[in-house]
């Protein structure tokens, strides 16, 4: 079953490859991808889960799973979230959205020989898909916390050298930041623990450095989001109330429902950047060093002579993200 859904994926991409670009036009590799999200927490978990399953050309994507953070609930709320989106999309037919941990790393660890230990679902799902024969490593694209990826890690240390990590989180070298403080024995298990490749997309607030400088206002939302994407089957319920069919309509909602701050008032769309770094790796600059220390404090000190290394992303290019984004809301390419 896997093989025919994968095998259709790659004839769609050429049909439409051969549509759009001529047919001597060269294919473009999609990358496999699993994303880990908090979608209830804010608005950008939502706009990345869009942005994912519009660029269909550029993603296979092998699952979406979620955990809990302090913010927006619960992990079935977190889940309720990631399938309103995957049912704006019209894909509740191709994707399950797949239940992650409630706890942290610490908590859960010693329980990984339990069949049900908190978050199996999401953990057994990312080592079978890592295991998936693949010419290029599966990218694990977490945008919350990283329990689920660091669980994974620790119950299967060989899936290590068959995975990429791309983390959205971390004011580095500054203290702080959300999806950090939320589970840092989880982060530090990644540093300290695991050789994994490790990349981070970092927040950095109020600086123009990191994906806190990918906002946008609400008015760019109200003029540029309405109607746009594919039309559900069924009117979608909203977190707001209200009923949706598409995911443009929903995209305004959230934007209405949501605090802005900055000058002037807009709201970053962190998650965003991370999925856009991945699909364009130009998107952004990014700069190898060697794997800091995170302290119990949840300060960072520096290790030079360190052989793990990571790679931060910085300096994202707002203007190219956004263009991309819109484009795929315009003409969606829809995740098989």
């Amino acid at each position: 079953m896997k093989l025919t859904r994968k095998c259709l994926a790659l004839c769609l991409v050429i049909l439409s490859a051969g549509c759009a670009s001529g047919a001597g036009a060269p294919l473009r590799e999609q990358t496999r991808v699993v994303l880990d999200t908090d979608a209830n927490n804010e608005l950008d978990d939502q706009h990345a889960i869009a942005y994912l399953l519009f660029s269909g050309d550029a993603f296979d994507v092998e699952g979406i799973t979620v955990n809990r953070t302090r913010g927006g609930g619960d992990v079935e709320k977190q889940a309720e979230e990631a399938e309103r989106i995957v049912r704006l999309a019209g894909l509740e037919r191709r994707f399950r959205v797949i239940r992650g941990a409630n706890g942290s790393f610490t908590e859960i660890a010693p329980q990984l020989d339990r069949p049900d230990f908190d978050g199996a679902a999401a953990v057994d799902l990312i080592i079978r898909e890592a295991h998936e024969p693949a010419s290029e490593p599966l990218v694990l694209l977490p945008v919350g916390k990283l329990t689920n990826i660091a669980l994974a890690l620790k119950k299967d240390p060989s899936i290590a050298r068959r995975v990429r990590v791309v983390w959205l989180g971390s004011n580095y070298p500054e203290p702080g930041e959300y999806n950090q403080e939320n589970d840092e024995g989880a982060l530090r298990y990644i540093l300290d623990s695991s050789d994994v490749a490790f990349e981070i997309a970092l927040v950095r607030y109020g600086t123009p450095s990191g994906t806190d400088a990918v906002r946008v206002t609400r008015e760019e939302i109200r003029a540029r989001m309405p109607g746009k994407g594919p039309r559900a089957r069924e009117p979608v319920p909203g977190r707001n109330g209200g009923q949706f069919t598409t995911f443009g309509d929903y995209s305004v909602d959230l934007f209405e429902h949501i605090t802005l701050d900055g000058t002037p008032p807009s709201r970053a769309l962190f998650d965003m950047a991370a999925v856009a770094i991945v699909k364009n790796p130009a998107w952004a600059r990014s700069r190898r060093i060697p794997a800091p220390r995170l302290a119990a404090d949840g300060r960072w000190s520096e290790r030079p002579g360190n052989p793990r290394t990571i790679v931060l992303w910085e300096h994202f290019d707002r203007d190219a993200i956004m263009r991309d984004f819109y484009a795929a809301m315009d003409r969606p390419v829809l995740a098989r």
